[in-house]
């Protein structure tokens, strides 16, 4: 045990110094941890991602992102992971965790940046698009981002207004930071994607997220279930072992076997592929 702890303070002091006392060559030398998926995305859709050195787990999409050493999940970060990646900046959003950690990170003076906080609409997709694009030098890469993206979605919401029926969804997130089963409600971004694409959430609360519970999803008895990847992929993507999860196997849509499984990255945030994401979303719900 003293010995890991003689590790880990070692690597901290040799961070501390790294930080201020950086070489020319290493300031020259952009190396990006990005910590958030939305962000991840959009660096890569602008075809700015050739200085990303880590990414956090979540961050799953395109898949090239997988191929970048992983720091821990977003809201559980590993303080060391970071630092052995060399980053000399870390971008995140303010959606990062532990406290330790950050706290860690801005005693070493961690150079960190996060973007304009814009609301959950296309316009304000468009806006963190555009400032991302001025960041890194790639305004006309955003340009087509964005009319591209509004093309996509009103093609979206033209279909969504020739449908005559409104399914009732249930959304289960499960939650890596915790290790429980969620359910994302009404006034989540997942909440906003499914209205956009026809159905209707079938949590009403006004929290984001709320923990699963027989009792939450008996009164919910949605018409189809979505199970994002990695809750859907613990349960292996075993029908019965997703029956076992509470209330479930009562509801309707597991009678009906219209249970899916769906990309966490393609529900929880708005970005350049929304507009295709809304179209996949209602090919699942609406079949």
């Amino acid at each position: 045990m003293k010995t890991i702890k003689y590790l880990v303070l070692l690597l901290v002091v040799s961070s501390c110094e790294r930080f201020s006392k950086e070489d020319k060559k290493q300031e020259a030398t952009t190396r990006i941890v990005c910590i958030a998926k939305q962000y991840n995305e959009i660096i890569c859709a602008l075809g700015a991602q050739k200085d990303l050195v880590a990414v956090d787990v979540s961050s799953t999409y395109p898949a090239e992102l997988k191929e970048l050493p992983a720091v821990g999940y977003h809201r559980a970060l590993s303080l060391e992971a970071i630092l052995a990646n060399k980053p000399t900046i870390i971008i995140e959003d303010d959606n990062i965790g532990p406290e330790t950690v950050v706290d860690q990170l801005k005693k070493l003076k961690v150079p960190m940046k996060q973007f304009g906080k814009y609301e959950q609409t296309i316009a304000g997709a468009d806006s963190l698009i555009h400032e991302m694009g001025r960041y890194f030098k790639r305004e006309k890469a955003a340009d087509s981002l964005c009319v591209k993206l509004k093309k996509e979605f009103d093609a979206a919401i033209e279909k969504t207004n020739s449908f005559t029926k409104k399914p009732r969804v249930l959304v289960i997130h499960y939650g890596q930071a915790s290790n429980v089963y969620l359910v994302m409600t009404k006034n989540s971004t997942g909440g906003k994607m499914l209205e956009w694409a026809g159905g209707e959430i079938a949590i009403d609360e006004e929290k984001g997220m709320k923990h699963l519970s027989p009792e939450l999803v008996a009164a919910a008895n949605p018409d189809v279930i979505l199970i994002t990847d990695f809750g859907y992929d613990k349960l292996a993507g075993s029908y019965e072992k997703i029956g076992e999860l509470p209330g479930v196997s009562s509801t309707k849509a597991y009678k009906d076997k219209k249970i899916y499984r769906i990309e966490e990255h393609d529900l929880v945030y708005l970005g350049p592929r929304t507009g295709q994401n809304i179209q996949l979303i209602q090919k699942l719900i609406h079949q």
